[in-house]
């Protein structure tokens, strides 16, 4: 998951920063992908402002 992330991140020229604006998520749980520690409901917003499917974090 947390290599998708950032591949949709550089794709899209953002931040992690600017994605925790976007989305209201603390840049900190963002960061817990890492470990895939993350809510569903968080996914969902970083899905929706990246503006992917959610399936692409399945890979």
């Amino acid at each position: 998951m947390w290599e998708v992330l950032k591949k949709h991140l550089k794709a899209k020229k953002l931040t992690m920063v600017e994605l925790s604006k976007m989305t209201g998520i603390h840049r900190n749980t963002i960061q817990n992908m890492r470990n895939e520690r993350i809510s569903f409901r968080n996914m969902v917003k970083i899905a929706d402002a990246l503006d992917v499917s959610l399936d692409e974090f399945r890979k």
